[in-house]
């Protein structure tokens, strides 16, 4: 038997394969992983179906397949393999006469007719047969094609030779379409990359991984799609750091890391809360915008394979602690590339945290279908004006980049401003543990 590429979930038809783990000879088990595919920003392993011994290899690391591609084949365990009983009625099957099958020329109307029924019901969604000539169903059989997918226009809707070749001709419409734009795509993406950056001096080349290439698309079309504004400013952390370097020896005891991180997903609800726009999705189809009423925030991940935002639901219902241990788990889990599709699905609001490398102000991208992104700088010590007196505070520059086609200058603004309010008014209560 042969093991393929199973169904990877909602819109993923291919991966690509970053491990394989058998080869042939190999004893497999039943549920024993065979390889890591890699899709999506997401690794999963693919799993044996049956148990049996690996006879032959299609597949291997770095190659891109697609669901029902074959990955490899499998003689099944002793017992499986033959398992349907045989007719014996008094006489060997070696003994038997063979019938010699009748050449198309010789085949009856009755013989015709019955091979086209037995046909139509091994087919995966048997239908009513379609009503046609036992010649025209034979020459649909030989062109291959599928006669169900053909509209007769005689009485009782019979299909005639002229509906055949009507739809023989959308095919060929539709297919030289398809290669002219095709070609069209293939000259431009030529152009392009036709550069030779060799005549100017030396030059390494090195393939993009598929976790960049998944992000590189991603960001293209998030940018070509979105209308993106940013909105800049400040927030006064003095006082939420005097209370990160209190409580941070606490929360090292619970094996959990109290960062700004952690702050920045509870002012984010807060904000949300009061302005529920930025908690929606524009459903462009429907022409209607879908406000979530639950608050699943994407964190951004900096890794060695390039950027991952796994999801961290329900953050409401969560305090510090929880929020904290729960960022350390899943900043490990992207780091170690064990990040699963489900992981990065279901965001509704993204964060996006470089101050832990540096840096001040950026234009985050929004990741679609969310409406915003909030970027995080790194924390620096500035000369504010407080009462009349100028003193030093720690500013930490905020990015916030939105969907102007659901969002308003000054709604940004607003957010904005509850946003640095929700930083700053942090009550103590909320981090002791």
């Amino acid at each position: 038997m042969d093991l393929k590429l199973p169904h990877l979930g909602e819109g993923a038809d291919s991966g690509t394969v970053v491990n394989l783990f058998v080869k042939e000879g190999d004893q497999l088990a039943k549920d024993q992983a065979v390889l890591e595919l890699e899709n999506e920003k997401a690794v999963a392993t693919i799993p044996a179906t049956s148990a049996g011994t690996v006879t032959k290899v299609f597949v291997k690391a770095g190659e891109k397949i697609s669901v029902g591609q074959r990955i490899l084949s499998l003689t099944e365990a002793a017992g499986k393999a033959d398992s349907t009983p045989k007719k014996n009625n008094g006489e060997s099957q070696a003994a038997k006469p063979k019938s010699r099958k009748p050449e198309p020329e010789e085949e009856s109307e009755e013989e015709e007719e019955q091979t086209d029924s037995e046909e139509q019901e091994s087919t995966e969604s048997p239908g009513p047969e379609p009503v046609a000539s036992p010649a025209l169903r034979k020459m649909a059989r030989d062109l291959g094609l599928d006669l169900s997918r053909v509209r007769g226009s005689e009485r009782g809707g019979r299909i005639a030779l002229e509906d055949v070749r009507a739809y023989v001709q959308k095919l060929q419409q539709s297919s030289a379409k398809a290669k002219q734009s095709g070609s069209v795509s293939s000259t431009k993406a030529a152009a392009a990359d036709s550069h030779d950056f060799a005549k100017w001096g030396p030059i390494a080349k090195r393939p993009l991984t598929p976790l960049r290439q998944v992000i590189a698309r991603r960001m293209l079309e998030n940018w070509n799609a979105i209308p993106h504004v940013t909105q800049f400013d400040h927030v006064d952390i003095t006082d939420l750091m005097a209370l990160r370097k209190k409580y941070a020896p606490a929360y090292q005891q619970k094996g959990a890391h109290l960062t700004i991180t952690s702050f920045a997903l509870k002012a984010i609800v807060e904000a949300l809360k009061k302005h529920p726009v930025f908690n929606s999705s524009l459903d462009e189809a429907a022409q209607e915008l879908v406000y979530k009423e639950y608050y699943h925030i994407g964190v951004a991940v900096d890794t060695e394979a390039g950027l991952m935002v796994p999801v961290i639901r329900d953050v409401d219902k969560k305090n510090l602690l929880e929020l904290s241990v729960e960022i350390e788990q899943i900043a490990k889990k992207a780091r170690d590339r064990k990040i699963t599709a489900e992981d990065i699905k279901g965001g509704s609001f993204t964060i996006s945290n470089q101050g832990g490398i540096g840096g001040a102000h950026f234009t985050p991208i929004v990741n679609k279908p969310e409406v915003a992104i909030l970027g995080l700088g790194r924390g620096a010590s500035q000369a504010v004006v407080r009462e009349n007196k100028i003193e030093a505070r720690l500013m930490l520059p905020i990015a916030l980049s939105y969907d102007h086609r659901v969002i308003d200058g000054g709604t940004a603004a607003r957010f904005t401003m509850d946003l640095l309010q929700a930083f700053q008014n942090l009550k103590e209560e909320n981090v002791k543990i």
